[in-house]
């Protein structure tokens, strides 16, 4: 299976540079709109066959130009969130991020143990995706897009694929509707074949300013 990872357009959270994982979440701004317009032609190469989006708006906005030039119904696994902030949600203080970007580094170290202040371990965050994924294989789709977010891509794909390591995550971000390609599957494994970590389209000026503190 070819499996195509995107994850989301600008949202005015990330403009504001708050940590925002919590349901419905915000929506997308007038830049990340042109972001998902630019995922179709991004994309026109590939045999994109289904479309998967987490509970989260911004990536059904994301999601819903592609859906609309394939004639695909995009379909939503809740699993494919993003990791939690818990306690410290909808901050943006150095402190904040901070914790949060801690947390997830030691995961990629190897200490799925621990545990986001007042939200998920990292065993949680990665089983969860696990069977989100499982569920995408299973459908049959040969080329899904996956529509999802900064932390939990840079984690899972890090964490799952054969030719990258947990150390990968520190050193390639994913801006907003930044494309990463694998090849693969739940039972064969995953190998990373690309990772554009630039806005589908290209980047603008002020786009990684404005990436949001997951990227």
């Amino acid at each position: 299976m070819r499996l195509i990872l995107v994850r989301h357009g600008q949202t005015t959270s990330n403009v504001d540079g708050l940590l925002d994982t919590a349901r419905p979440g915000a929506d997308l701004t007038d830049r990340g709109r042109e972001q998902a317009e630019a995922v179709v032609p991004a994309l026109a190469d590939e045999p994109v066959d289904a479309i998967y989006v987490s509970s989260l708006v911004r990536t059904h906005q994301t999601a819903a130009p592609l859906a609309a030039a394939r004639g695909i119904t995009p379909i939503q696994l809740d699993d494919l969130r993003e990791i939690s902030a818990g306690d410290v949600e909808m901050r943006g203080d150095r402190e904040a991020v901070r914790t949060y970007l801690e947390v997830l580094y030691s995961w990629a170290r190897g200490d799925l143990d621990a545990g986001m202040p007042g939200a998920e371990s990292g065993h949680e965050v990665l089983g969860r995706f696990d069977a989100a994924v499982e569920e995408v294989a299973d459908s049959g789709a040969e080329c899904p897009v996956v529509v999802s977010h900064g932390a939990v891509l840079r984690l899972w794909t890090a964490m799952r694929c054969a030719n990258l390591t947990g150390e990968f995550l520190a050193d390639r971000l994913i801006s907003n509707t930044g494309v990463i390609v694998l090849e693969g599957g739940p039972d064969l494994g995953w190998t990373c074949l690309t990772w554009e970590g630039d806005p589908a389209g290209g980047e603008q000026p002020g786009d990684e300013a404005n990436d949001g503190p997951t990227a």
